[in-house]
């Protein structure tokens, strides 16, 4: 990798572990065009409007489910009702793979066939939340592109304290599962001047996460 001093990898909580640089420059500049490709398909990258009727700073693009706040449909509801983009193998497989290095354990039966692409610029955040849309406590796979950020990760109460604050630069993995899968986490601010590898991200932070959504179809 690019870094001249490795950063060790970190247990966050009971389930959540941090892996600096698992993405090599080759994956994340396929992983980059494979976003860009996702992102202008059909009606593209799109903020999604809360209940509460606020626009998100993150624009999302989802894979397999497309994610409503907050639940999944097989259809792009809140655009124009096209079907979401599908869950691509050997994407599935990149995820089986980032669980086994999470965990130093083989993770065959990890069957990702959700994916959520964030895409941060400017001033963009992710409040403190939990991703339980899911039916499902499989882990989440976290990978980010680009910009570093700060990467709050809490606890599985409240949006409060306990929690811990960790950068995550390009290449950086998290995986999330077990007593921490339900856990509050969020992006309160980019490292805009964190070194930035040429993987082909003029500007801002991709972060790509993989979920077994658990969901049949047909299932209410």
């Amino acid at each position: 990798m690019y870094e001249l001093i490795p950063r060790p990898r970190r247990t966050l909580a009971p389930g959540a572990v941090h892996v600096p640089g698992w993405l090599d420059l080759d994956r994340q500049r396929e992983l980059v065009v494979a976003c860009r490709e996702w992102a202008s398909e059909g009606p593209g990258i799109r903020a999604a409007t809360l209940p509460s009727g606020a626009t998100m700073s993150v624009r999302t693009v989802c894979l397999g489910w497309h994610w409503i706040p907050y639940r999944y449909s097989r259809t792009r509801d809140d655009q124009d009702g096209s079907p979401v983009t599908p869950f691509p193998g050997w994407l599935a497989d990149l995820g089986r793979e980032a669980v086994a290095a999470a965990y130093d354990t083989p993770a065959q039966d990890y069957a990702p066939d959700v994916a959520l692409v964030n895409f941060y610029d400017g001033d963009a955040r992710m409040g403190q939340h939990r991703d339980v849309e899911e039916r499902s406590d499989a882990p989440v796979v976290s990978l980010s592109l680009g910009e570093g950020c700060v990467f709050r990760f809490g606890n599985p109460e409240s949006r409060g304290k306990p929690y811990t604050d960790v950068d995550l630069l390009s290449g950086d993995l998290v995986v999330f599962g077990g007593p921490s899968r339900f856990a509050y986490h969020g992006v309160p601010r980019l490292l805009p001047d964190a070194e930035v590898p040429a993987i082909g991200l003029r500007s801002g932070r991709l972060n790509l996460t993989l979920r077994m959504s658990g969901i049949a179809d047909g299932m209410p």
